[in-house]
């Protein structure tokens, strides 16, 4: 995987070869040799498509709603477990 950085200077230098030809590049001829330069340095990167990152935002919504109710639970079973403090009339006498 090329970091950003690198994708853009490799995209640049290819660009700049396919302007600067000796001989012009006709613009359909330029339009397809572009987007198999762009789809070829996609594929190097780390994406994923919006529909998978739609799915999985659902996903994490639906975990993190039901993380939030475990630890509402969790919470009221800890003060259910939690020793009750005596009531003031409860206290033996000296």
């Amino acid at each position: 995987m090329l970091a950003p950085k690198a994708f853009l200077d490799a995209l640049s230098g290819h660009a700049s070869r396919l302007f600067n030809g000796e001989t012009p590049v006709p613009r359909s001829e330029f339009e397809t040799q572009f987007k198999a330069l762009l789809q070829s340095g996609f594929s190097k990167l780390d994406l994923v498509s919006r529909e998978e990152f739609d799915s999985q935002m659902i996903v994490l919504a639906r975990t993190r709603a039901r993380l939030e109710a475990l630890e509402v639970k969790m919470a009221e079973m800890e003060a259910q477990l939690a020793p009750q403090p005596k009531a003031s009339g409860d206290e033996p006498q000296r």
